[in-house]
């Protein structure tokens, strides 16, 4: 009797010492986790069951409490929320992988070297590309179509500037969508010179190019999202929200998104068209767990880097020159108080003064207090000083820190000495919002969050200048910045009580660096590099 005794209190001992561990599928522990909770705790060890968080704490209790299929030593790496992208062009990035890559050229004459390889490369019947920007040539004015004419006499090219709001285009190109002299058109330009065409188009008379572009088929499109998921992945980012997409994307997305191909998360902001709103406007939202159809994205002018962003004052550097808004105001109020009504949100394309000032007037005037709606700015990039006040919870600013660190190097030529004071003041819209969601606007910006973390905290381009930060009284620390670049943008998603946090209950969603961001030199945070990309606890990306 005395040995079955034994026996039995020595197997309630091997019970109580892990024989009923709690069965999950992934623990990872030894690690220097950022949790971004409301405390901003640290951890060092969290467990992931069935897609989600199940619970965080330290090595020694979760490896006591749980036991699991797969366990992951982190040995001391940082590891943070998966980074959401707060405002992008997800499937701009993917179809830009199909066409001439024009970013980072230092001439007009690199954009045609590279336009001619593409043709011998691939002799498509239509050269579409983007990237370009004037601002980083030796001659800063924009370019015209003559080489282009005569390389390409019979072949239609289309190259869109980086920003998307100014392309050049050949002559071949002009006539095939009937665009002339006498052409009339609202919102833009397009740019004449001694009485002839130079083959600039700004803002709106892009549109008469886009509707000619031969439309794309059903396998390029599924391959720019695959392509575009890839990059993503590689760079940490789990959720992207998409600044305007077409109902047919969208819906291609949630088809891609059901057969378990894309598995990254997006926001998508409906594209302001009859058709969309017309559809959308009238049903429910749209949510899945990887797929969020709630905001339409709307245009409200142009951008600074091309002149075409509405200034209340004419520009510094062009005189009688004020930029445009994009649609009449009683277009942009109405479609506003069509929203108000729907259970949708508005975010605006708004750049400069006057856009922002429309803008935030209308939203305030239509929205009540709380923080139900939610409505964001999109960019908020010029704001005068008496026009901070209209921000809060609801009228969210969404911004690109990047943005600030490209611009740096004209943007005072564009506002003057006064006004480039209410110019990309991130921190001054934080201390009135609250939050502040931020992104990349990539494939304007490179698609690299460290690089958007970079420029948030240190207001500097890669080679350390301006010595003192552009504007540096505008800077986050690195707590807010890291806030941006996950609970708040999920915030601004309607999205931060199932992202932006490593918490129980919420999407096992998480990133391992090489190097914790919130410690390092904050020079070398450019060069971070992703260890591995979790979504739903499922790696997607490992170097």
């Amino acid at each position: 009797m005395k040995r079955i005794a034994m026996l039995l209190v020595l197997s309630l001992l091997i019970t109580s010492c892990g024989g009923n561990k709690e069965q999950v599928d992934l623990i990872v522990y030894n690690a220097n986790v950022y949790t971004v909770d409301d405390q901003f705790g640290k951890v060092e060890a969290f467990v992931v069951k069935d897609g989600k968080f199940l619970e965080v704490g330290t090595s020694q209790d979760i490896q006591d409490k749980y036991e699991s299929k797969e366990s992951i030593d982190a040995e001391g790496k940082a590891v943070y929320p998966g980074f959401i992208d707060g405002h992008a062009h997800f499937y701009g990035l993917g179809m830009q992988q199909q066409r001439v890559d024009l970013t980072g050229t230092k001439s007009f004459d690199e954009v045609v070297v590279r336009i001619v390889e593409f043709q011998q490369n691939n002799g498509v019947d239509f050269i579409v590309g983007r990237g370009w920007d004037q601002n980083d040539w030796e001659e800063k004015e924009f370019p015209v179509k003559d080489t282009l004419d005569r390389l390409f006499p019979d072949t239609p090219v289309a190259v869109t500037r980086i920003d998307g709001h100014a392309m050049l285009v050949n002559q071949a190109a002009l006539d095939k969508a009937n665009i002339n002299t006498e052409t009339k058109f609202q919102g833009g330009d397009i740019e004449q010179k001694n009485g002839k065409l130079t083959g600039i188009l700004v803002d709106n008379p892009m549109l008469l190019i886009e509707k000619i572009t031969d439309e794309t088929n059903r396998n390029t499109k599924v391959e720019s999202l695959m392509d575009a998921q890839d990059i993503c992945f590689s760079y940490g980012l789990t959720t992207v929200v998409d600044a305007g997409i077409d109902r047919e994307i969208i819906e291609m997305i949630d088809s891609l998104n059901k057969s378990d191909k894309l598995k990254i998360r997006l926001y998508a902001m409906i594209s302001n068209t009859k058709e969309n709103l017309d559809y959308y406007l009238d049903k429910k939202p749209y949510k899945t767990d990887r797929l969020n159809v709630r905001s339409v994205k709307f245009y409200g002018d142009g951008a600074l880097g091309s002149r075409g962003a509405a200034l209340k004052e004419e520009y510094s550097d062009r005189s009688g020159h004020f930029g445009a808004l994009l649609s009449p105001v009683s277009e942009f109020k109405k479609t506003a108080e069509r929203i108000a009504k729907s259970e949708y949100q508005m975010n605006t394309h708004a750049i400069g003064d006057s856009a922002n000032y429309l803008v935030l007037k209308t939203y305030d005037s239509l929205l009540g207090k709380g923080d139900g709606r939610r409505w964001r700015v999109e960019h908020s990039q010029v704001i005068s000083p008496e026009d901070f006040k209209y921000f809060s919870k609801n009228i969210i600013p969404s911004v690109q820190p990047t943005h600030a660190t490209s611009d740096m190097y004209w943007a005072e030529d564009r506002l003057g000495a006064d006004r480039v004071k209410g110019a990309y003041a991130f921190k001054k819209l934080l201390d009135q919002a609250g939050v502040v969601a931020l992104g990349t606007d990539f494939p304007v910006e490179q698609v690299n969050p460290f690089l958007t973390f970079y420029a948030a905290v240190d207001r500097q381009d890669t080679e350390n200048y301006p010595e003192d930060g552009f504007m540096k009284d505008q800077a986050l620390s690195r707590e807010e910045t890291l806030k941006g670049m996950t609970i708040w943008a999920a915030y601004a998603n309607f999205e931060e009580n199932e992202k932006g946090s490593i918490e129980a209950g919420k999407f096992a969603d998480f990133v391992m660096l090489d190097r914790d961001i919130m410690e390092v030199e904050i020079d070398s945070v450019p060069e971070t590099k992703v260890i591995s990309t979790f979504v739903n606890g499922e790696q997607v990306y490992k170097n």
